[in-house]
C-alpha cells in the first residue's frame, strides 16, 4: 500500500468531511479541498531536483498537504528538525542525504530566528505563486475517478522509501533512518486493527511530523483511515492544547508522559473526556499521571512502546488488555525476541534481555550506511538497543537503554528501575532523572538529579525498602530547569554531562552528599 495513494483513495470516499482542522491558522479543510492543494504542490514540486526533497515546516495543514504532495510527485520528503539547531539540521540533511531543496516556511524562521540557507523555498511563495490555471487544472483533475488521479502521481512501489528521519544523535550524528511504504502502512494497519482505529475517529495532531510518533500516529494514521485530523503548531502550549481538546473533541490523542503532565496540569476537568484513546509514548510513564487522567478527566492513559527504525510502535496497552507499567502487548504480525545479552540465548519469562524486533515495520536501513545497519539488524531482527522483559501473559516490560544500566558491585542495575522507584517518593510536580558518573578509583555512582530540594534521608530510606544498597543513589544534584529533548524526553545525556562537571568540582555547592 502506498501512502499518498490512499490518501488519494480516502479523499474522494470522504470529499464533504474535514480532513484538517488547522487551530494555528484557525483553517478548516475538507478532503475535497486536501486532494486539490496536494495535487497543486505534487505539480510545484516537480520542478525541483527529483530525489529527496526537504520538509521543514510546523504541524500544521501545510506540512501535512507538503508531504503527501511530495510523495505525489516522485519526491521523498526528508523530515527535518526545527525544534534544536535548525540551521545545522538543515545542512546536515542536505549533505548526508545529498540533496539541495527543502520546503520550509518564512513564519518559522522568523519565529526561531533559522537563516534562510541555500536550496530553501518558502511554502508562502509556492502559494502566492498558484494561479487560476493551477487551481483549475488540480481540481478537474481532483473530480476524476480515483484510478484516473493515481494514474496523475507517482506510482512507486511499496518498498521505495517513504520518509526519511533523523534520529537524536546525542552520542554520534544523527542516523538518518529509511522508511518505506510497507513499513509505515503495516505499522498503521497492526497497530490501528488493535486498537481498533476507525474512519470516525478525530485524531488531536499535536505532535511534530519530524519525529516518528508525530509522523505515523498523527499524520498517516489520519490519512490512512480517513480520519479528521486537528492540528496545533506548538505541543509545549499546554493551555491552548487542553483548549482545543475541550472545543473540538479528539476521540485519538497521543504524546509523551512530559507533554501530558503539562496538558494535566493546565486542564479543567472533563476537557479530555471525549477521548477513548490516549496513549503515552517515547519514555516511561509514571503511576501518578495515569491517575491524574483518570480522576480529572474519566480517562485511562495507556502506554505503548515504539522506535524510529520500526515505524515506530512495538507493543501497546489497550482498553481490552491494558497492564498498567508495561508497555502492553505486541501488536499483530510483529516478532519480538528478548535475547540474554551475554549469551545470546533467549531470554525466560521474567528475565531481562535485549529487545529484538523483526516484521515488516523494521526499517530498510540506515541511509548511506551499510555498516551501521548491519550492525542493528542481523537476520531481519533489529536490535533497538533497549531491555526489557514478558511477563507470564506477555506483556513487555521496559527496563530502558542497554546504555543505562550500570555495573555496580559486580551487580546490573537498571538507572530506569531507580528512576521508576525515586518517582514514586517524590513529592507531586517533581521532576527527576538518575544517571551514571564514573570514577577511576571509586567506579560507578549513581547520582540523582531533580529541579528542587527534597527531603534525600526520607527519600531514601523508602526506596531501601524497594531496592538494594548498590542501587541506591549517591548523592542528590540540583537542576533547576532539568534539558529536554525535542520530543519532550529528558536528555539525560546532557544531564549526565552537567553532573559530571558538578561532582568533578565545577559548581559542586549545588549537589548535596547525602551517602
Amino acid at each position: 500500500m502506498l501512502l499518498h495513494q490512499q490518501f488519494v483513495r480516502m479523499a474522494k470516499k470522504h470529499s464533504q468531511k474535514l480532513a484538517i482542522i488547522d487551530k494555528t491558522t484557525q483553517k478548516r479543510v475538507f478532503y475535497s479541498r486536501a486532494l486539490i492543494g496536494s495535487l497543486i504542490l505534487c505539480s510545484k514540486f516537480k520542478k525541483y531536483e527529483a530525489g529527496f526533497i526537504g520538509i521543514m515546516i510546523p504541524t500544521s495543514a501545510g506540512c501535512a498537504l507538503a508531504t503527501v504532495g511530495a510523495l505525489m510527485s516522485g519526491r521523498i520528503p526528508v523530515m527535518i528538525n526545527y525544534s534544536t539547531g535548525a540551521e545545522g539540521n538543515a545542512k546536515y540533511a542536505q549533505k548526508k542525504c545529498r540533496f539541495k531543496t527543502i520546503i520550509t516556511s518564512r513564519a518559522l524562521l522568523e519565529k526561531i530566528g533559522c537563516p534562510v540557507i541555500e536550496g530553501m523555498v518558502m511554502i508562502e511563495d509556492i502559494m502566492e505563486g498558484v494561479g487560476l490555471f493551477d487551481k483549475l487544472k488540480a481540481a478537474l483533475k481532483a473530480k476524476l475517478p480515483v484510478s484516473s488521479i493515481l494514474n496523475g502521481i507517482h506510482k512507486g512501489d511499496e518498498n521505495d522509501t517513504a520518509a526519511i528521519l533523523f534520529t537524536s544523535g546525542s552520542e554520534k550524528d544523527p542516523k538518518a533512518v529509511q522508511l518505506s511504504h510497507r513499513n509505515l502502512a503495516s505499522n498503521i494497519e497492526n497497530f490501528g486493527n488493535y486498537v481498533h482505529v476507525s474512519e470516525s475517529d478525530i485524531i488531536l495532531a499535536n505532535l511534530v511530523f519530524f519525529h516518528i510518533f508525530g509522523l505515523t500516529v498523527n499524520l498517516w494514521v489520519s490519512f490512512y483511515y480517513g480520519m479528521t485530523m486537528v492540528t496545533y503548531a506548538n505541543p509545549l502550549d499546554f493551555q491552548t492544547i487542553s483548549n482545543i481538546a475541550r472545543e473540538e473533541k479528539p476521540t485519538i490523542m497521543v504524546g509523551t508522559p512530559s507533554f501530558f503532565w503539562g496538558y494535566l496540569h493546565k486542564s479543567e476537568p472533563g476537557d479530555f473526556k471525549t477521548l477513548r484513546l490516549m496513549v503515552a509514548g517515547a519514555d516511561k510513564c509514571p503511576d501518578t499521571l495515569r491517575e491524574g487522567y483518570l480522576i480529572k478527566h474519566g480517562v485511562t492513559l495507556l502506554e505503548g512502546y515504539g522506535a524510529t527504525e520500526t515505524s515506530p510502535v512495538i507493543s501497546v496497552n489497550s482498553q481490552e488488555f491494558n497492564r498498567p507499567g508495561s508497555t502492553g502487548k505486541i501488536i499483530p504480525n510483529v516478532q519480538v525476541r528478548i535475547e540474554n545479552f551475554e549469551t545470546g540465548e533467549e531470554c525466560k519469562t521474567g528475565e531481562v534481555g535485549k529487545i529484538l524486533v523483526k516484521g515488516d515495520l523494521v526499517m530498510k536501513g540506515y541511509y548511506d550506511d551499510p555498516e551501521l545497519t548491519a550492525e542493528s539488524m542481523v537476520d531481519g531482527w533489529y536490535n533497538t538497543g533497549d531491555m526489557g522483559y514478558f511477563d507470564e501473559d506477555k506483556y513487555l516490560w521496559h527496563a530502558g537503554r542497554f546504555k543505562r544500566f550500570v555495573k555496580v558491585g559486580g551487580e546490573m542495575v537498571s538507572l530506569v528501575k531507580v528512576e521508576n522507584t525515586l518517582e514514586k517518593f517524590l513529592p507531586t510536580g517533581v521532576s527527576c532523572c538518575v544517571v551514571e558518573v564514573s570514577d577511576e578509583k571509586k567506579g560507578a555512582s549513581i547520582i540523582a538529579t531533580v529541579n528542587i530540594e527534597v527531603n534525600k534521608t526520607e527519600i531514601l530510606r523508602k526506596m531501601g525498602t524497594e531496592l538494594p544498597n548498590i542501587a541506591l543513589p549517591k548523592q542528590f544534584v540540583i537542576i533547576k530547569e532539568l534539558p529536554m529533548m525535542s520530543t519532550g524526553k529528558i536528555d539525560f545525556r546532557t544531564v549526565t554531562r552537567i553532573v559530571q562537571d558538578i561532582i568533578n568540582g565545577s559548581g559542586s555547592s549545588t549537589a548535596a552528599n547525602i551517602a
